[in-house]
């Protein structure tokens, strides 16, 4: 558990000083990015500080200039933290509405314009989502969505959600496939525990909706990526 509270100690250490300064500042300018610049800071130093250390492939494959859209597996909840800093200027994510509610973060988070998603399952919901997370697009903000909506209890790969494909094809943002790995053993499904160790998180090159037809090929065509890059006992 040392590892664990480690991080969490960083988290709190670093991370209230800036929020209590930096959300004020967001709120009065306007200027989001020294609080997202910061918040991403604070999540490279909990990771290193808990002896995980990051290892990342193909990031000159994302285009420059484009809001792209990462759709990547999920297996640990260490791949947030691994993935986010990752990703160029600045991203807008898919998240548990229920998140939203958590003091001073929630608000952090949608003034990040993070998208929540509902669990209720219902059309309405799903619809919702779909068009606040084409209006960030609009903004030239890029989406991140872990595409099995769920965290892999085993690592291997589960079904993916049909709402960030939607997204896909209603907006025409190419999408870059993730894969991340070694996450699911630094810190399992159900388990605060960490355990130190490299994440592999690899960036495979963009997908245009418009070149694979429909939403199932292009599904077919992100999963296909994603597995490429995993280990062969979590392709599912």
């Amino acid at each position: 558990m040392i590892a664990s509270l480690l991080l969490l100690a960083t988290y709190l250490v670093l991370g209230l000083p800036v929020a209590l300064t930096l959300v004020p500042w967001a709120m009065i300018t306007g200027d989001l990015m020294p609080l997202y610049r910061a918040s991403m800071a604070v999540v490279r130093v909990g990771l290193r500080v808990a002896g995980i250390r990051v290892q990342a492939e193909g990031l000159e494959r994302v285009p420059k200039g484009v809001a792209c859209i990462f759709m990547s597996n999920h297996v640990s909840n260490l791949d947030p933290p691994a993935l986010l800093p990752l990703i160029p200027g600045r991203t807008s994510i898919y998240l548990k509405k229920s998140l939203m509610k958590i003091p001073i973060l929630g608000y952090a988070m949608g003034l990040a314009e993070f998208v929540p998603v509902s669990r209720d399952g219902s059309v309405e919901s799903a619809q919702e989502s779909v068009r606040r997370a084409t209006a960030v697009l609009a903004k030239g903000i890029p989406m991140t969505t872990f595409v099995e909506g769920t965290r892999s209890r085993d690592g291997r790969l589960l079904p993916f959600k049909k709402g960030p494909f939607y997204l896909a094809m209603e907006s025409g943002a190419p999408c870059i496939p993730i894969s991340i790995s070694g996450t699911e053993s630094m810190m399992r499904k159900g388990s605060l525990r960490i355990y130190p160790g490299v994440a592999r998180v690899v960036f495979h090159g963009p997908i245009y909706p418009a070149q694979v037809g429909d939403r199932d090929a292009l599904m077919a065509a992100v999963r296909e990526a994603i597995a490429s890059g995993l280990p062969e006992r979590m392709r599912g």
